[in-house]
């Protein structure tokens, strides 16, 4: 007859590492309110809307795919317009059409800059211009939906129209560069 022993497992012991971190102390000019923080974001966003403008031509005369111009040139466009929705937005507000310097979006448009530096022109290329650009895109998406909750909030009605009309024409572009990414492009990259 075989006797088990039973060992008794004491209970883990919790280790919890605490960091020291400091809160970070608001600037002097720091939002104090939801209408503040809605207020630069619509700046930093306008600011990201004009320096995008920027960019693009520059990213559809290296791209070499036709689609891909044809769906930069089309969002070149769109992006006049959303500079334009931003704009009546500030006027909605009751506030000049102000731009602050978005530092997403710049180091954004840098990278887009490095990719076109990094690759060869041709299909890698085209393929480097597209997942920047989707980046572009997806920081779009979350800066509009994020807006567009704020103003719902807000009750800024004309904003939030604009806002909900720039965040869907900013899904339906990255949801072309995907179907532009899938006609062969990223295989002939290969």
């Amino acid at each position: 007859m075989e006797t088990k022993t039973a060992t008794k497992k004491s209970p883990a012991k919790k280790t919890t590492t605490t960091k020291t971190t400091a809160k970070t102390p608001a600037k002097k000019n720091a939002a104090k309110s939801l209408e503040d923080l809605f207020e630069d974001a619509l700046k930093d966003i306008y600011w990201a809307e004009k320096a995008l403008l920027k960019a693009l031509p520059t990213m559809m005369k290296n791209a070499s795919s036709e689609k891909l111009k044809t769906a930069i040139d089309k969002h070149i466009t769109e992006t006049e317009g959303h500079v334009e929705r931003l704009e009546e937005c500030f006027k909605a507000l009751g506030k000049k059409a102000q731009a602050k310097k978005c530092d997403a979006m710049q180091g954004l448009l840098d990278e887009g800059k490095s990719i076109l530096e990094e690759t060869e022109p041709g299909a890698v290329r085209d393929a480097g211009i597209i997942a920047a650009a989707q980046k572009v895109e997806h920081y779009e998406i979350a800066t509009y939906g994020t807006l567009a909750a704020f103003a719902k909030v807000l009750k800024e009605e004309e904003c939030l129209k604009n806002l909900l009309s720039t965040l869907e024409e900013e899904k339906k572009c990255d949801e072309l560069l995907t179907k532009v990414a899938d006609t062969n492009l990223n295989s002939k990259a290969m």
